[in-house]
Protein backbone atom coordinates (compact mmCIF):
# COMPACT_ATOMS: atom_id res chain seq x y z
CA UNK A 1 0.00 0.00 0.00
CA UNK A 2 2.64 2.90 1.34
CA UNK A 3 4.57 1.97 -2.68
CA UNK A 4 0.95 2.71 -4.17
CA UNK A 5 1.05 5.53 -2.52
CA UNK A 6 5.08 6.70 -3.66
CA UNK A 7 3.67 5.75 -7.66
CA UNK A 8 0.50 7.97 -7.12
CA UNK A 9 2.37 10.88 -5.81
CA UNK A 10 5.30 10.53 -8.48
CA UNK A 11 2.42 10.02 -11.36
CA UNK A 12 1.21 13.09 -9.88
CA UNK A 13 4.45 15.06 -10.13
CA UNK A 14 5.14 14.17 -13.38
CA UNK A 15 1.58 14.76 -15.04
CA UNK A 16 2.12 18.44 -13.07
CA UNK A 17 5.44 19.15 -14.73
CA UNK A 18 5.06 17.48 -17.92
CA UNK A 19 2.60 20.07 -18.89
CA UNK A 20 4.77 23.45 -18.82
CA UNK A 21 2.58 26.07 -19.63
CA UNK A 22 4.98 29.26 -20.32
CA UNK A 23 6.51 30.61 -23.30
CA UNK A 24 9.79 29.44 -25.29
CA UNK A 25 12.97 31.97 -26.14
CA UNK A 26 12.58 32.66 -29.95
CA UNK A 27 15.84 32.12 -31.36
CA UNK A 28 16.17 34.24 -33.84
CA UNK A 29 17.58 33.70 -37.34
CA UNK A 30 17.11 30.31 -36.67
CA UNK A 31 13.43 29.55 -35.78
CA UNK A 32 10.53 29.29 -38.20
CA UNK A 33 7.14 30.85 -38.42
CA UNK A 34 4.46 28.48 -37.94
CA UNK A 35 2.18 30.18 -40.07
CA UNK A 36 4.02 31.77 -43.04
CA UNK A 37 7.28 30.12 -42.56
CA UNK A 38 9.78 32.85 -42.72
CA UNK A 39 12.44 31.99 -40.30
CA UNK A 40 11.69 34.95 -37.61
CA UNK A 41 14.45 37.60 -37.36
CA UNK A 42 12.53 41.38 -35.98
CA UNK A 43 12.94 41.10 -32.14
CA UNK A 44 10.00 43.27 -31.85
CA UNK A 45 7.25 42.41 -34.09
CA UNK A 46 7.98 38.26 -32.82
CA UNK A 47 4.98 36.50 -31.61
CA UNK A 48 3.77 33.40 -29.53
CA UNK A 49 1.01 31.02 -28.83
CA UNK A 50 1.14 28.40 -25.75
CA UNK A 51 -1.32 25.82 -25.76
CA UNK A 52 -2.93 24.61 -22.44
CA UNK A 53 -0.66 21.79 -22.74
CA UNK A 54 2.09 23.86 -23.07
CA UNK A 55 2.56 23.76 -27.02
CA UNK A 56 4.09 26.42 -28.28
CA UNK A 57 4.16 28.45 -31.95
CA UNK A 58 5.75 30.90 -33.01
CA UNK A 59 5.28 33.51 -35.12
CA UNK A 60 7.16 36.30 -37.38
CA UNK A 61 4.34 38.73 -36.72
CA UNK A 62 1.88 39.34 -34.71
CA UNK A 63 -0.25 39.33 -37.88
CA UNK A 64 0.44 35.55 -38.61
CA UNK A 65 -0.60 34.69 -35.06
CA UNK A 66 -3.86 36.07 -35.77
CA UNK A 67 -4.49 34.55 -38.91
CA UNK A 68 -2.60 31.19 -37.55
CA UNK A 69 -6.08 31.55 -35.36
CA UNK A 70 -8.69 31.19 -38.36
CA UNK A 71 -7.17 27.61 -38.77
CA UNK A 72 -7.03 26.39 -35.12
CA UNK A 73 -9.29 25.58 -32.00
CA UNK A 74 -8.68 28.52 -30.53
CA UNK A 75 -10.07 26.91 -26.89
CA UNK A 76 -6.90 25.05 -26.90
CA UNK A 77 -4.58 28.61 -26.50
CA UNK A 78 -3.86 29.72 -22.98
CA UNK A 79 -1.92 32.75 -23.83
CA UNK A 80 -1.34 34.70 -27.03
CA UNK A 81 2.01 36.52 -26.44
CA UNK A 82 3.65 39.14 -28.62
CA UNK A 83 6.81 41.28 -28.98
CA UNK A 84 6.78 44.62 -26.85
CA UNK A 85 7.88 47.10 -29.25
CA UNK A 86 9.70 49.33 -27.00
CA UNK A 87 11.92 46.38 -25.53
CA UNK A 88 12.87 44.30 -28.29
CA UNK A 89 12.76 40.54 -27.53
CA UNK A 90 10.35 40.86 -24.42
CA UNK A 91 7.28 39.23 -25.11
CA UNK A 92 3.90 40.53 -23.42
CA UNK A 93 0.36 39.61 -22.93
CA UNK A 94 -1.38 40.18 -26.31
CA UNK A 95 -4.61 40.59 -24.60
CA UNK A 96 -3.84 43.35 -22.72
CA UNK A 97 -1.40 44.81 -24.94
CA UNK A 98 -2.26 47.86 -27.38
CA UNK A 99 -1.84 47.97 -30.75
CA UNK A 100 -0.49 50.64 -33.03
CA UNK A 101 -1.17 50.29 -36.96
CA UNK A 102 1.92 53.03 -38.55
CA UNK A 103 2.46 53.11 -42.23
CA UNK A 104 5.68 54.74 -40.91
CA UNK A 105 6.65 51.49 -38.65
CA UNK A 106 7.42 48.76 -40.77
CA UNK A 107 6.07 44.73 -39.72
CA UNK A 108 7.76 41.58 -41.60
CA UNK A 109 4.69 40.97 -43.11
CA UNK A 110 3.93 44.30 -44.27
CA UNK A 111 0.59 45.38 -41.95
CA UNK A 112 2.88 48.02 -40.06
CA UNK A 113 1.75 46.15 -36.77
CA UNK A 114 3.57 47.00 -33.16
CA UNK A 115 2.52 45.36 -29.65
CA UNK A 116 3.13 47.77 -26.50
CA UNK A 117 2.98 46.89 -22.83
CA UNK A 118 0.52 49.54 -22.05
CA UNK A 119 -1.20 52.59 -24.58
CA UNK A 120 1.12 55.71 -22.85
CA UNK A 121 4.02 53.12 -24.57
CA UNK A 122 2.03 53.45 -27.88
CA UNK A 123 1.22 56.66 -28.04
CA UNK A 124 4.62 58.24 -27.96
CA UNK A 125 5.66 56.69 -30.96
CA UNK A 126 2.17 57.28 -32.35
CA UNK A 127 2.84 61.44 -32.23
CA UNK A 128 6.14 60.69 -34.06
CA UNK A 129 4.72 58.54 -36.96
CA UNK A 130 1.45 58.63 -37.01
CA UNK A 131 -1.39 55.53 -37.40
CA UNK A 132 -4.05 54.08 -35.27
CA UNK A 133 -4.09 52.36 -31.85
CA UNK A 134 -6.26 48.96 -30.76
CA UNK A 135 -6.97 46.74 -28.11
CA UNK A 136 -6.81 42.99 -28.65
CA UNK A 137 -10.44 42.75 -29.45
CA UNK A 138 -10.12 45.51 -31.45
CA UNK A 139 -7.29 44.36 -33.45
CA UNK A 140 -9.29 40.90 -34.16
CA UNK A 141 -12.13 42.72 -35.37
CA UNK A 142 -9.94 44.55 -38.10
CA UNK A 143 -8.30 41.71 -39.56
CA UNK A 144 -11.56 39.68 -39.43
CA UNK A 145 -13.03 42.37 -41.68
Amino acid sequence: MQTLKHYSIIALLLICFSCDVKPKPINYGSDGCHFCKMTIVDKVHAAEIVTKKGKVYMFDATECMIHFMDEFDTSEIKLYLSNNYTEPEALIDATKATFLISENIPSPMGAFLSAFKNKADAEKPQAEKGGDLYTWTELLAKFKD
